[in-house]
């Protein structure tokens, strides 16, 4: 059935071996915004690419496992759009998993009001981060506030607040508090459909590989081997590429494997037998750049 789908996806148009041939950039203002998230290595614009994956399958997923969760797109549309039977969303940093636990709970309407009552002014954000917080969705209240108000919505240590922002606005420039409120409450409505853990992505990963009826979106927040920009962007970076790929080997359901263009991750997975292919993106600068899909063979 795996030959069967990567053949499905060849003909869709979906990979292709010369990308400058091929595959067009997805206009990301095309994809339905559902993450409150601002996401470095965000995947909106791989939406389309995933969505066709999905649909095209002989059978629909009775689980989609989304391993690295980060701003969730992908596993907000594939249970927006029930394009599984369920959703599980993965993520070991504790401050965006106490966004996803509260917006997955009962919680979501105080978070959606706490974004809409909020003064946003830089003395407010400042004092409202230092502050300690005593509960999971006070901790996500101001992950939401940090990934919104500082440069690139990172998190990681470092990261400093936008000083000119879109039209010179500062750090107002992404703070769109009834959009965020109005996906939070959005999320609400088809929040049975998601489990979230908080967890490490890999364990679970193994924990279910002998399922045949799961399909895994596998989207590291890590760059490829030698690389550094993920200690720039994560607070938790390191991963075993080598492993992840061993693991993968023995995955008895779907998967569908993001990653940097890098000759490195293209030697891990033709070792392994996997399927490589290349997908368009709008790179930092606008410029055309490509990251690579893995798929099973």
């Amino acid at each position: 059935m795996l030959q069967s789908t990567n053949r499905q996806l060849f003909q869709l148009g979906l990979f292709c071996s010369e990308p400058e041939k091929k595959n067009k950039i997805v206009n990301v203002s095309s994809v339905k915004q559902l993450s409150p998230f601002r996401y470095p290595g965000g995947k909106t614009w791989l939406v389309p690419v995933v969505r066709k994956w999905l649909q095209n399958r002989a059978e629909k997923p009775a689980e989609l496992i989304e391993v690295f969760t980060g701003g969730g797109i992908i596993g907000l549309t594939a249970a927006h759009e029930q394009l599984a039977a369920h959703v599980t969303m993965i993520e070991i940093d504790p401050d965006v998993a106490a966004v996803w636990h509260t917006m997955l709970s009962n919680d979501a309407e105080w978070l959606a009001r706490k974004i809409l009552d909020f003064d946003l002014s830089l003395p407010n954000a400042q004092k409202a981060i230092e502050k300690t917080a005593t509960d999971t969705k006070e901790r996500a209240f101001q992950t939401i506030l940090r990934n919104r108000t500082l440069h690139g919505g990172i998190l990681a240590a470092g990261s400093g607040f936008l000083k000119h922002g879109e039209n010179g606005k500062g750090i107002t420039s992404r703070w769109y508090p009834e959009t965020l409120s109005k996906r939070i409450r959005y999320i609400a409505t088809f929040r049975d459909r998601i489990t979230f853990i908080e967890g490490d992505g890999l364990q679970i990963l193994k924990q279910n590989a002998e399922r045949p009826d799961v399909a895994y979106f596998i989207d590291p927040p890590y760059t490829a081997p030698g690389k550094c920009a993920g200690k720039r962007l994560y607070r938790f970076y390191e991963l075993d590429h080598d492993s992840l790929f061993d693991i993968a080997c023995f995955v008895r359901g779907d998967f569908m494997m993001t990653y940097d263009n890098a000759e490195s991750v293209r030697v891990m997975a033709e070792k392994r037998g996997f399927h490589v292919s290349t997908v368009p993106m709008k790179g930092t600068h606008h410029n055309e750049v490509f990251e690579l899909l893995i798929t099973p063979a």
